[in-house]
Formats: C-alpha cells, sequence, structure tokens
C-alpha cells in the first residue's frame, strides 16, 4: 500500500514534467510610455486624471501657447524682411545688368565713331597732302579721334567697374538668400515649437503614475505621466534547466493571482539573450571569492491571446503563473495537472 501510494505521489509529480514546464516566478509588462513636454510651459489644460481611459490621437495635455504664438508671428515678419531683402538684390542685379548692356552699347558706338573719325583722317590727310584740303581741318580730324579714344577707354572702364560690380551684386543676393532659409528655419522651428504646446496620445491606453495638475510651470523632459497601452504581455522568468524544450510559438496556460478562476492562453514569443542577473545592476562576479553554482533564470516573453486579454484588466506588476505545454499530453491525463 506505501509503495502504490509512493508510486501515485511520484506520477503526481513527474508525469506532467513530461508535457509541461510551469514558474511562478512571471509578471505583467506592457510598453509603458512617458508623456513629457517638449517645451518649457505652464499647464493650461489637463484633458486625463488619474486612471483616464484614451484612444490613439487623443490630446491629453494643453500648454500655454501665447509666448510661442508670439515667437511665431516674430519669426513670420523676420522671414517677410528677409525676403523683401532678397527681392531688393535681384532687382538691383538685374538693374546692374541693364546699366552694363547700356554700357556695351556705348562702346559699339565709340567705336563706330572712332572708326568714322578715323577715315575722316584719313581722307583729310589725302587732300592735304595735294593741297585740296586745309590743314585746319587735318589738325581738327587728328583732334577728333584724340577725343574719340578717350571716350572709348572712359566707356571701357565704366563697362570694367560695372562687370566687377555684378560680382559684389551677385554676392548679395546669395546672402540674401541664405537670410531667407536661415528665417524660413526659424519659422519652422517656432511652429513646430507651437505644436509642442498640444501633447496628444500615441496609442490607446490609460493614464498611471500621473504628477501633473493644472498651472503647473512643467519643463522639457520632466515627466507628466504614464500612458500604459492597453496591449499587455508576460514576462515568465524560466530556470535555465528548464529551456531545453520550449520553443518559440509554443502554446501557454497563464493564471492571473488577481483572477484565480480564469484560464488565459497565450504563446512564447522569444527568449531573452541573457539571463537576468547578467543584466542586473552588479552583475555576479564568480571568478571572485569562493563559487557557489546559483541555477539562473531566462526570461521569456509571452503574448497573451487577444481574445483572453480583453476579458480581463491585467495591469503591469500584476503576478501570473505561466505554463508552457512542451508536448502534446496524452487525453487520459487529467487537465489540473497540466495547469488547465
Amino acid at each position: 500500500m506505501v509503495a502504490a501510494g509512493f508510486c501515485a505521489m511520484a506520477a503526481f509529480v513527474y508525469i506532467p514534467s513530461l508535457y509541461v514546464v510551469e514558474t511562478d516566478d512571471a509578471y505583467v509588462q506592457a510598453d509603458t510610455i512617458t508623456v513629457v513636454p517638449k517645451v518649457a510651459a505652464y499647464v493650461e489644460a489637463l484633458h486625463v486624471t488619474d486612471n483616464s481611459r484614451f484612444s490613439a490621437g487623443q490630446l491629453l495635455v494643453e500648454l500655454d501657447p501665447r509666448d510661442f504664438q508670439v515667437a511665431v508671428a516674430s519669426a513670420a515678419a523676420t522671414l517677410q524682411s528677409a525676403q523683401a531683402e532678397q527681392e531688393n538684390a535681384d532687382a538691383q542685379l538685374q538693374e546692374q545688368a541693364q546699366v552694363i548692356a547700356a554700357d556695351q552699347a556705348n562702346i559699339r558706338g565709340d567705336h563706330a565713331t572712332l572708326a568714322f573719325a578715323r577715315t575722316e583722317l584719313a581722307r583729310f590727310d589725302v587732300l592735304a597732302q595735294v593741297h585740296a584740303g586745309t590743314v585746319e581741318r587735318y589738325q581738327q580730324a587728328q583732334s577728333d579721334i584724340g577725343q574719340k579714344q578717350a571716350a572709348a577707354q572712359k566707356d571701357d572702364a565704366t563697362l570694367a567697374a560695372a562687370q566687377t560690380q555684378i560680382n559684389v551684386l551677385e554676392s548679395q543676393v546669395r546672402q540674401a538668400q541664405a537670410n531667407v532659409a536661415h528665417a524660413q528655419a526659424g519659422l519652422a522651428q517656432a511652429k513646430l515649437d507651437l505644436s509642442y504646446t498640444k501633447i496628444y496620445a500615441d496609442v490607446a491606453g490609460t493614464v498611471a503614475n500621473r504628477s501633473v495638475q493644472v498651472g503647473d510651470f512643467v519643463q522639457p523632459g520632466q515627466t507628466l505621466f504614464a500612458a500604459v497601452p492597453s496591449n499587455v504581455y508576460v514576462i515568465a522568468n524560466f530556470k535555465e534547466t528548464q529551456l531545453m524544450d520550449m520553443q518559440v510559438g509554443q502554446p501557454v496556460s497563464i493564471r492571473a493571482d488577481a483572477f484565480p478562476d480564469r484560464l488565459l492562453h497565450g504563446r512564447i514569443d522569444s527568449f531573452q539573450r541573457g539571463t537576468g542577473s547578467y543584466f542586473s545592476l552588479l552583475p555576479p562576479e564568480n571568478a571572485t571569492g569562493n563559487f557557489v553554482k546559483v541555477v539562473q533564470r531566462v526570461p521569456v516573453k509571452i503574448l497573451i491571446d487577444a481574445h483572453d486579454q480583453s476579458k480581463t484588466s491585467l495591469a503591469p506588476g500584476m503576478s501570473v503563473e505561466a505554463s508552457v505545454i512542451i508536448h502534446k499530453s496524452p487525453s487520459w491525463l487529467p487537465g489540473f495537472l497540466l495547469g488547465d
């Protein structure tokens, strides 16, 4: 009788371990988002309170926008001024191009006049040699050539100066364009800062750990509250000796301590590459001192089925018990032995 009882007890303990791996070192987790402002301002309106539920895209917090509205108006005025300066520089460049065109026309006229004067001088030179013209007229033709050459040289210098001025004006245009680009960037930044005065929800969730009130002056990066998303999952810390037959995708039975009468279902999503102690603040240094071997635990991420998750109000930090089905159990084995 004693032997039979011992065998029954051994079967009760050993047989389930062939099909199920269990741990009570498991907790509900969520990808909690910390809601923080990006600009410094007074809190003007708070559209959520403790434990409020909100949807994705919902307006959560409004900061006083007046300072940022003034900054936008100032940046817009700076941009208009820079654009006016650019238009003025463009106009001056176009005007200088017309001046150069006029100088070039004057030079062409000077060259034509000089050529005619030279022809006249040659003609009066011939007439003077045959005594058909006066010396005075010949001398006048020589004087005209000197005047025409001086005028041509003056116009050449004027054209060179005008062409040099083009380089100056082009530099001013580039400077004006840079000022416009800088002003546009300033306006964009001012508008961006203004948009930061309204904080929206990225995902649906619930408010937790709220530390802000209407009228508070908040700084960039200051925690206002935590946004806990609706979707949660389980991190189960299995012993390293339990991992041999565990694989991604295997079914998992979950019982939360808060809802012991409700059996939830999920599947293994992934295994952390490293034990929990390895990533601790003070990891063990087994190479020093006396060594005591301790079985390590590896965090395993378990996704809860959407249908089951919607039936309970699981919250991050809750304790659960996880049972991984590593092999399909025979039909004769009672389900309660497998955590069902």
